[in-house]
């Protein structure tokens, strides 16, 4: 009987071992892709094509001093967005970044830099959400970010029907 629950044990405690390893690789939390962004050269032609074409509907747009509007967030479902973004001299038109929401960005970013990825500091913006950023191997920039429920990301999500 002894030998059974020792053996028992071993199999029970060898299994979550396993698990607990190949599971290490993921990073932690529930994470998904929230917005792809695109900075594009007539913004007022995309986002007309976003919302009135594709039946998008506006979550927020932020505007300049001017009230010119540089960055829209076009809501695809409850938790999707595409970001829309002026160009200018330091944008090119066509894709920016992909954000991708994280449930922990201070466990996410410290698990990243363990691996060897380059991630710059964690920054916690005036929005209620704290964002990091990483390069892919092609250039593409990655934003992590975490959102609170003030955030205009929480809001809109939060809002959806």
């Amino acid at each position: 009987m002894r030998t059974s629950v020792v053996f028992v044990t071993g199999l029970l405690l060898g299994s979550a071992l396993a698990t607990g390893f190949a599971q290490s690789d993921r990073l932690a939390g529930e994470n998904y892709v929230n917005h792809v962004a695109i900075a594009v050269d007539n913004f007022d032609e995309t986002f007309a094509f976003y919302t009135q074409k594709m039946g998008f509907r506006e979550a927020f747009t932020v505007r300049d001093d001017k009230g010119q509007a540089n960055l829209a967030y076009v809501q695809v479902s409850r938790n999707t967005f595409v970001e829309l973004q002026r160009t200018n001299a330091n944008r090119r038109a066509g894709l920016n970044h992909f954000g991708l929401h994280v449930e922990n960005l201070a466990l996410v970013v410290a698990s990243l830099k363990q691996r060897g990825v380059m991630v710059d500091e964690l920054r916690i913006r005036p929005d209620d959400a704290s964002v990091a950023n990483a390069t892919d191997p092609n250039g593409i920039r990655i934003e992590m970010f975490q959102f609170g429920p003030g955030s205009p990301q929480g809001k809109a999500i939060a809002s959806w029907k």
